[in-house]
């Protein structure tokens, strides 16, 4: 028998100050059985980063060829695609080929340096592509807030956000690799 995702209901009070966006979100996002609880949180906080009326999370894991993330067009042209993780080059290049903006925000514990070293001359061609890093200590903190009902404010500055609940409150920074930001 073939394990069920589970139902996260979440609410995001965004106040980006860098876009002048403020806005609140009620969310529903289907956990993959194998998703962990940091990768959960960080689609969360991916998805208040790209706040827009046209953000929309996908199949995710369940789905190869598809972001985690996308902003499709009335023409069903993808302006937006967001990646989680430190993927190959090959998915890199196929998401630079199929949308207008592509972000990647890594993470991961003593991975991330090893794989933009590995990839960051092959990455450097693709104008299209930012690449924002997340710090394993802050991310994992941010897991901390995980429940199945999740009430977030998140105020984003500069490259800052600030991630709260009625429990606690962290920083995360973000550090960009590649790209505008």
């Amino acid at each position: 028998m073939a394990l069920k995702a589970t139902i996260i209901k979440a609410r995001l009070n965004v106040s980006d100050l860098n876009r002048h966006h403020y806005q609140e979100y009620p969310l529903t996002v289907a956990q993959h059985p194998s998703e962990t609880e940091q990768r959960l949180m960080i689609r969360l906080l991916t998805f208040a980063l790209n706040a827009s009326e046209n953000l929309q999370f996908t199949k995710g894991l369940c789905a190869e060829d598809e972001p985690e993330l996308w902003c499709r067009e009335m023409d069903d042209s993808i302006s937006l695609w967001i990646d989680l993780g430190l993927p190959d080059e090959k998915r890199i290049k196929k998401a630079c080929t199929q949308a207008k903006n592509v972000v990647l925000y890594t993470y991961g514990e003593n991975t991330q340096s090893m794989w933009w070293q590995k990839n960051q001359p092959k990455l450097h061609s693709f104008k299209n592509l930012t690449i924002v890093s997340l710090a394993y200590e802050q991310t994992q903190q941010l897991a901390a807030m995980a429940s199945r009902s999740i009430d977030l404010t998140i105020t984003i500055e500069d490259n800052e956000v600030w991630v709260s609940n009625n429990e606690q409150s962290l920083q995360i920074n973000l550090t960009l690799l590649q790209g505008q930001g």
